[in-house]
């Protein structure tokens, strides 16, 4: 299976489970993986037989910066499954990075995979 790296997508959101992390918005990173078969573009290079990735990438944003979730894990399955709305993607592997989630640390990050 082919691979599309979407990486470091720098969002803002609210998530957390304490009062203090629910009044603003948080900073995350968001690294995405999407699996497809991406021969079809690479014969043709026409974008029709392509994985829109920029598209992908404005529905995951602006489901993020309106999103309230109280866990990383959450948001991490929410966006998989925004990914696998797209019919060419077969299997995505999402990675949301809290920074500072945890003190002397630079960050706290839960990864999902996810296949249709």
């Amino acid at each position: 299976m082919d691979k599309i790296f979407i990486r470091d997508l720098a969002l803002r959101c609210i998530v957390g489970i304490y009062p203090e992390e629910r009044r603003e918005k948080q900073d995350v990173i968001v690294n995405i993986v999407l699996e497809a078969d991406l021969s079809p573009a690479a014969r043709t290079d026409r974008i029709e037989d392509a994985v829109n990735y920029k598209e992908i990438k404005q529905s995951v944003r602006a489901m993020v910066e309106e999103s309230q979730f109280f866990l990383i894990e959450r948001l991490a399955g929410r966006i998989a499954s925004l990914c696998l709305d797209n019919p060419k993607v077969m299997n995505v592997t999402v990675t949301v990075d809290k920074p500072g989630a945890l003190r002397f640390t630079r960050s706290v990050a839960v990864e999902i995979t996810r296949s249709r």
